[in-house]
């Protein structure tokens, strides 16, 4: 597999630190809210990195944070009354509502940085002793000018460098551009003992002192959008390689960003859009599909008419499953051969995933697939290879996290029961009750259709 590297801008061969093992750190969210339409396109991309690499066999540790204190949640805290851990709790939970609809697995490990301080407090320390961090004030900063690579993730000079998103300039600092690695208390703060005094850490230095822990000194691969590049993914390469002389991340992988309606998401434009507003009318299936019918690092543009384009797309693979599973089940003297079909749609998955993650090339294989198997199977087919055709769509839909659980795709007893009744009532040709139950049925989420092969019932 070749993944593009942000760090060279080269399409590189995916070369683990210890082989047949992969360590994937993707930055997580910051809980004070719900997440909205920009976060779900890293944590589903880097959700299905590691869905592939599980599938070419690599032992996959995942770790994804959640950032559990920082100026947002501070504010959003005060704000209710509540305090920083009741706040984070609350949309941890939310998040893994969420992320279950989008079908994101959890991670292996899912650190918080309010749970890892003597991991964070342990590293500043060494970034002191090592004279790459000073304290003044009460703070301690990162002095960018003791760690000569800052900058080459962004590909900029630490001289030319614009102020990035949460940095101030302070006075304390010695120059501008260094960072807080921990911030002295304020009044109305949570806020923890250290050697530097009671205070709380930087956002950066959370993450390099969490993954580092779990994943080694030298990460696989390490992931998140396009906005983290600079200033968060730069402060993490240094700080980290300064403390340990080692390189911190092998493969830099970073999202594109997403439009809304062309134009780029703000709360103040009101095209502002949280997953769960969407999951309101759309399923987290077509969300997901839409996120992966366009490659990773390109920008996207949502749409609502982009949503149902994935809808009806998603509809299509739904109804070659419905219709496979329904042959196994009422199969016909039909020969059918499969062998050509399967594999194109093995080599044409795998040349899309092995190329950089290119989802959007193994999806056109999937439906290519689809469009031969529906040919295929026209007539009705074997039990025996209406079932092989399934389980090879179903494995690749897996890979890419647009299958959904049995008990999601099982028809609910309450369903099955009308749908029961239904057919009673038409063999009886009581069609006033047939329609009746039809109609009910529909409001469940489902629709039947009559076939001269017997009753399909379906998601709607």
């Amino acid at each position: 597999m070749k993944i593009t590297n942000s760090m060279t801008g080269q399409k590189e061969e995916f070369v683990p630190v210890q082989e047949g093992k992969a360590g994937i750190y993707a930055c997580g969210p910051t809980v004070y809210n719900f997440f909205h339409i920009g976060n779900a396109r890293p944590f589903i991309v880097f959700d299905t990195l590691r869905r592939y690499l599980e599938y070419l066999g690599f032992d996959v540790t995942y770790v994804q944070n959640f950032t559990d204190v920082d100026d947002k949640m501070i504010k959003a805290a005060n704000e209710e009354g509540i305090t920083l851990k009741e706040l984070g709790e609350r949309y941890i939970g939310e998040y893994f509502k969420d992320a279950q609809a989008l079908n994101i697995k959890k991670a292996d490990v899912h650190p918080k940085a309010t749970e890892h301080m003597a991991d964070i407090i342990a590293l500043i320390g060494k970034l002191i002793e090592k004279g790459h961090a000073y304290e003044s004030g009460g703070d301690v900063y990162f002095d960018t000018q003791s760690f000569e690579g800052y900058g080459k993730l962004s590909g900029q000079d630490l001289s030319e460098l614009e102020l990035g998103a949460r940095i101030d300039i302070n006075e304390q600092k010695k120059n501008p551009m260094d960072f807080a690695l921990w911030k002295a208390a304020k009044p109305d703060e949570a806020s923890w003992d250290s050697p530097f005094g009671k205070g709380r850490p930087g956002w950066h230095i959370e993450c390099s002192a969490m993954s580092m822990k779990y994943l080694g000194e030298t990460l696989d691969i390490h992931g998140g959008g396009q906005d983290l590049k600079f200033p968060h993914h730069e402060n993490e390469i240094a700080q980290s390689e300064a403390a340990t002389g080692k390189p911190f991340s092998n493969y830099w992988m970073h999202n594109g960003y997403i439009n809304i309606d062309g134009t780029k998401m703000s709360k103040s434009k009101g095209n502002y859009f949280t997953v769960r507003d969407i999951l309101k009318e759309f399923d987290g299936a077509v969300v997901r599909l839409f996120m992966l019918d366009s490659h990773y690092a390109s920008p996207i543009n949502f749409s609502r008419d982009l949503l149902l384009q994935s809808q009806s797309a998603y509809a299509r693979i739904q109804n070659c499953r419905e219709n496979l599973q329904y042959i196994a089940s009422n199969p016909k003297p039909v020969d059918v051969e499969i062998g050509p079909a399967v594999a194109a749609l093995d080599a044409g998955f795998r040349a899309g995933m092995d190329d950089d993650l290119n989802t959007a090339g193994a999806i056109g294989a999937i439906f290519e697939y689809i469009k031969t198997v529906n040919t295929l199977f026209e007539n009705g087919g074997s039990a025996q290879v209406a079932k092989q055709a399934l389980e090879e769509l179903d494995t690749r839909l897996d890979v890419l996290g647009l299958l959904k659980s049995g008990g999601e795709d099982a028809v609910p007893a309450e369903v099955q029961a009308l749908a029961e009744k239904r057919a009673e009532a038409r063999a009886s040709k009581d069609w006033a009750q047939s329609d009746a139950l039809r109609d009910k049925i529909k409001e469940l989420g489902y629709e039947i259709k009559d076939t001269p092969d017997g009753m399909k019932i379906s998601k709607l």
